[in-house]
C-alpha cells in the first residue's frame, strides 16, 4: 500500500531523484565501462533525464513546493517515452528520424583521421540487450514505472 500525505511527497521526491540519477549513472557506466557509446536517441533519453535532476533537488529544497516535483515526474516520462520510441526503431516496428551518430573526438590532432576511425552508432541496432529487451527499453520501463510511480504518490500526498 502507497503511503499518503507527508509520507507520500517525501517518496515520492526519492524516486523523483534516484530513477533519473540511477539510469545516468548505468549510462555512463555501459558507456566508460564496457564501450557501448550512445547514439543520438540515447543523448534524447539522457537530456530528459538532465532536465529531471534539478527539478528532483528542487523539489528537496523547497519540500512546500510541489511543482519541482511535478516537472522532475514530466522530465522522466519524457525520457520514458523517448525509449519507448526508440526502442520500436531498434525493433524495427517503425523507421527512426536518425540512422546514425559518431563520436569522434576532434580536438586530438588530425581530424579526418578521428571522423574515419570513430566508432560508427545506428540507432536503429540495439547494441546490447538482456531477455531480448535492449538498453532503450530497459530505459522505458523503468523511467515509466518511476514516472507513474512518482505521480501516484503526489497525488496521494494532497490524501491524509
Amino acid at each position: 500500500m502507497l503511503p499518503k500525505g507527508e509520507a507520500a511527497l517525501g517518496l515520492a521526491r526519492v524516486v523523483a531523484l534516484v530513477v533519473p540519477a540511477g539510469l545516468l549513472a548505468g549510462a555512463y557506466v555501459s558507456q566508460y565501462g564496457f564501450g557501448l557509446y550512445p547514439c543520438e536517441m540515447c543523448w534524447w533519453q539522457r537530456y530528459a533525464h538532465f532536465a529531471a535532476l534539478p527539478f528532483a533537488l528542487l523539489a528537496f529544497a523547497l519540500p512546500a513546493r510541489r511543482w519541482p516535483l511535478a516537472l522532475a515526474t514530466i522530465a522522466i516520462a519524457a525520457s520514458a517515452l523517448i525509449g519507448a520510441y526508440h526502442a520500436g526503431v531498434e525493433y524495427h516496428w517503425w523507421q527512426g528520424l536518425t540512422a546514425c551518430t559518431s563520436t569522434a573526438d576532434l580536438s586530438s590532432g588530425n581530424a579526418l583521421d578521428a571522423i574515419l576511425n570513430a566508432p560508427m552508432i545506428r540507432c536503429d541496432q540495439a547494441q546490447w540487450a538482456l531477455f531480448g529487451i535492449s538498453l532503450a527499453g530497459y530505459n522505458f520501463l523503468i523511467s515509466g514505472a518511476g514516472a507513474v510511480l512518482a505521480a501516484l504518490l503526489l497525488s496521494r500526498s494532497r490524501k491524509a
